[in-house]
This record gives structure tokens, C-alpha cells and sequence, in this order.
């Protein structure tokens, strides 16, 4: 599926399986880790903002891997998607959702991913013209039970279920109607980004890509 010039929410959680939640310590990795990623099958590149290397990492991604989607993680203010934007951010995606968020994710042109927990944020978000969201944290905050019950009165809606997801049970959530793709920090486990270890990012990448989803 090709990566459209301007991104839809949608254009992010249906290009692959599985977003990698990833967060980088090094930028020197940045590059070759998300070449790795995208031979495997994996474009969507979810770069996390909770080290000082995050905006760097983007920054570089952006520039010498084209054919990658870099997006934000963990964005929590108006500042936090303006600087996202400014590396080069193809979209953004929150832990939780605020109007202000969601605001300067529309003035920046860019798809946003809002974190919802309960069927209250749910109606939060869409409310403000958000219906494919983040279910975070997935697993603690009720999995896939709570996702099937919220087929019923959210049958609108798309989720992307982060937060204790792993190889064992991705294909269960993707197994849900209402679930579009899921995000999990398995792709890159810190160890084998320590070690360079791009054939492993590779296969590990490409054995996300090939999940099957509803």
C-alpha cells in the first residue's frame, strides 16, 4: 500500500499490522533500524517522546529513510506535536487525548491516534472528530473483553490496542472487528538495537507484517 503525501488516521493503522512502539537512546541506530524495519514490511514507525534523542531520531529518519512513516508517540502537549511536526512527523499518537492536543494536530496538518481507556474518552474524542483511536494501556485496562464490549456502542470507531501486547497475543486483538492494527515494543527490543542486530529487526519486522487481522 503506497504512503499517501498527506496521511488519514486511517492510511496509518492500515498500512501494517503492527506500529512499533519504539523508543530511542541513540541516534546513530535511528537510520539503520528503521531501514531494517521497513525491509521487513514495517513502515509505520511510531518514535517515542520520552528521551532527549526522540526529535533527533525522527529528524534523521525523515531525511535518509523516505520510504518510512515516522510518527510521534507519547505526545501529552501542543508543544510536544509542534516539535514533532518541525523533524518532519507524518503523525502523532497521545497517551491519553486534550482538546488542546487534538487542536494542534489539526493546525499541523497531521493525523493524531488519541490514548482512550474508558467509553467517556471515547466520546471525548469523537466528539472532536477523532474515531480511530489508541486503546491504551490495552491489557491492564480490560483487553479484549472490554474491546468486545465495545462493539456494540462504538461500532463506529477503530482501535489501535498498545500496552501489553507481544507476540502471543497480537493475532487475538487483531482478531476483533473493531481493531484496525495494534502497537507493541517487540520489534525492537533494546538488547538487539544494542547490538545492531538488523537482520534480527528484520525478521522480526517482517514476521509482524504477516499477521493476519480480521
Amino acid at each position: 500500500m503506497a504512503v499517501s503525501p498527506v496521511l488519514t488516521a486511517s492510511d496509518v493503522v492500515n498500512d501494517a499490522a503492527v506500529i512499533p512502539v519504539i523508543v530511542v537512546d541513540d541516534v546513530s541506530l535511528a537510520v539503520p533500524m528503521a531501514q531494517a524495519l521497513v525491509a521487513g514490511g514495517i513502515r509505520m514507525l511510531e518514535i517515542t517522546l520520552r528521551t532527549p534523542q526522540a526529535l533527533a531520531a525522527m529528524e534523521a529518519i525523515s531525511k535518509a529513510v523516505p520510504e518510512a512513516c515516522v510518527g510521534a508517540g507519547t505526545a501529552r502537549r501542543a508543544a510536544d506535536v509542534r516539535a514533532a511536526a518541525d523533524v518532519g512527523a507524518r503523525f502523532v499518537v497521545s497517551p491519553g487525548y486534550t482538546a488542546a492536543v487534538g487542536q494542534a494536530c489539526r493546525d499541523a496538518g497531521l493525523p493524531l491516534l488519541p490514548g482512550v481507556a474508558t467509553g467517556s474518552e471515547i466520546m471525548v474524542a469523537q466528539e472532536d472528530g477523532w474515531d480511530v483511536l489508541k486503546f491504551f494501556p490495552a491489557a491492564a485496562a480490560g483487553g479484549i473483553p472490554l474491546l468486545k464490549a465495545w462493539q456494540g456502542p462504538f461500532s463506529d470507531v477503530r482501535f489501535c490496542p498498545t500496552g501489553g501486547i507481544s507476540t502471543s497475543n497480537a493475532a487475538e486483538f487483531l482478531a476483533l472487528s473493531n481493531v484496525a492494527c495494534v502497537g507493541g515494543s517487540w520489534l525492537t527490543p533494546a538488547a538487539v538495537l544494542a547490538a545492531k542486530d538488523w537482520k534480527t529487526i528484520q525478521a522480526l519486522a517482517t514476521q509482524a507484517s504477516q499477521i493476519r487481522r480480521a
